[in-house]
């Protein structure tokens, strides 16, 4: 069975011929292929009931297992900064994913801990990770390249 895809430049997916200079290309580029990204995401985690921000959370939580962290240091974490942490927190303990409890040494702030739910997601979700790793048609040393020149951008 072969498998293909057709590659469309982005010429082709914005339908604009030219650009100023490859810099503006290549900024252009990246924002609509992050875009197109993030909604790739949205459908795979669609079907497990949660949200990319909700994902990205569980992940944090499972890396602090079994201790529990703060909403600050979860929000620290996050890969979308302009995340409502609070609003994500409270749909995922509704989802009996989290558990927050009251800080007892500061009854503003809560103790948040992943369950055995939000565990068991993650791990069913570990199980189909190849499906979203192979989203981007990549080699393994293209993946690497990319990344490595996404850290360079940022300066």
């Amino acid at each position: 069975m072969s498998c293909f895809f057709i590659s469309m430049k982005i010429e082709d997916e914005i339908k604009q011929s030219t650009f100023k200079n490859p810099f503006q290309k290549a900024v252009i580029n990246l924002i609509f292929t992050a875009s197109w990204l993030q909604s790739k995401h949205q459908d795979f985690f669609k079907s497990f009931g949660i949200t990319n921000q909700q994902f990205n959370i569980l992940r944090i939580l499972k890396g602090q297992h079994p201790k529990s962290t703060s909403a600050t240091e979860i929000k620290s974490r996050m890969l979308d900064k302009n995340s409502d942490v609070s609003r994500l927190l409270d749909r995922l303990a509704a989802k009996n994913l989290i558990t927050k409890q009251v800080c007892p040494n500061d009854k503003r702030a809560a103790d948040i801990t992943i369950t055995e739910g939000g565990l068991t997601i993650l791990a069913d979700l570990e199980k189909r990770q190849s499906e979203i790793d192979g989203v981007l048609h990549l080699s393994e040393e293209e993946a690497k390249q990319l990344s490595n020149l996404l850290d360079k951008s940022r300066g």
